[in-house]
């Protein structure tokens, strides 16, 4: 079964309140909705005008009949939140006058919807019109980091068609969306952390690849140490996981490859989470597989958030979106059973 078809299947088995903040500003937004909700592998709670959202939707034959639009103009939540907000941020600066205005920002109000114990809210999606960091700025002032975790990163889902590597051709690519330069200590921080992403997310045993443009240091640079010295703090930290580096891509993705550039490498070819160094590397790479490769890229993805929030690529389709609705389902139902 296809990745992202198993994914939408253990939804189905445990619905999730899923909120768009970007109903009322993106026609692919509402597409994703229809589609989520025909196939009822999650709930849909659409944030924004309702007038806006509904003529939007009536125009272009979008049955959103089913999903539950909130408007922050008009909810008998605004007050609530707006205090809520300005108890989390005041220590900042913030004002209560300031709460009162950016609580009615849709992706704002989702956010603090996630927060309310009282509320459905157990996931967001954004990116599609916003930017990855007006779409993390909320999560990160309201919802915080999860326990343990140090750091907040991006991943990509990659499911490349008619590909014998990887997970038959599914790959994590890390961080293709956040960090911009991480050093060592945050380097094996992304790839902990995604390890647990794929293993959350497939099913199967992450075998990491930390990635350079050099192997087993057939080149030296400041670059290639810090991946050495990151893969010794995973070794360290996560004895029992799988990884190795520093590889080149080939080297880490292609046994026959392995065996001649890295023939005592304990993944011996068959990585399938890649950790970039930087995130030039690794935004640069995923684009580069899905449009020549033709592969499903879904994300950013983001981990570490107290709770599921996932970013978009501006670039999305809204199949693109049905899917990282679907993914952030699956991670909802994870985030719960780790807290019962």
């Amino acid at each position: 079964m296809p990745f992202i078809e198993a994914i939408k299947q253990i939804a189905k088995s445990d619905l999730k309140t899923i909120v768009l903040p970007e109903a009322a500003d993106d026609i692919r937004t509402l597409q994703a909705a229809e589609k989520v909700l025909k196939e009822n592998y999650a709930k849909i709670v659409l944030i924004g005008n309702k007038n806006t959202i509904e003529q939007k939707a009536k125009q272009n034959n979008i049955d959103i009949s089913k999903a539950k639009i909130v408007d922050p103009e008009t909810s008998l939540k605004t007050e609530e939140y707006a205090n809520l907000l300005y108890e989390l941020r005041k220590n900042k600066g913030m004002t209560k006058e300031e709460a009162e205005n950016i609580v009615k920002q849709p992706v704002y109000f989702g956010t603090l919807m996630m927060k309310d114990p009282n509320s459905e809210a157990e996931g967001l999606v954004s990116g599609a019109v916003h930017s990855t960091a007006n779409t993390l700025r909320p999560a990160l002032q309201i919802l915080k980091t999860e326990p343990n975790t140090k750091l907040i990163s991006g991943f990509f889902i990659m499911v490349v068609p008619d590909c014998k590597y990887g997970e038959n051709g599914t790959f994590i690519f890390a961080d293709s969306g956040i960090n911009e330069n991480p050093n060592a200590e945050e380097l094996a921080e992304i790839a902990i952390s995604s390890s647990k992403s794929f293993k959350q997310l497939t099913g199967k045993e992450p075998k990491v690849a930390m990635l350079s443009y050099s192997t087993y240091g057939s080149a030296k640079s400041e670059s290639t140490e810090k991946v050495i010295q990151a893969t010794n703090i995973i070794r360290e930290k996560e004895p029992n996981l799988l990884v190795d580096g520093e590889l080149q891509l080939d080297a880490a993705i292609i046994p026959e490859i392995a065996k001649i550039k890295a023939p005592n490498s304990p993944l011996k070819g068959n990585a399938n989470v890649l950790i970039f160094p930087n995130l030039d590397a690794g935004n640069i790479g995923y684009k580069l597989t899905q449009r020549l490769g033709k592969a499903e890229a879904y994300g950013p993805l983001c981990q570490g958030i107290a709770r599921p929030v996932n970013d978009l690529s501006r670039g999305c389709s809204s199949e693109d979106i049905a899917g990282v609705i679907a993914i952030t389902a699956v991670q909802a139902q994870m985030k719960n059973r780790e807290e019962k």
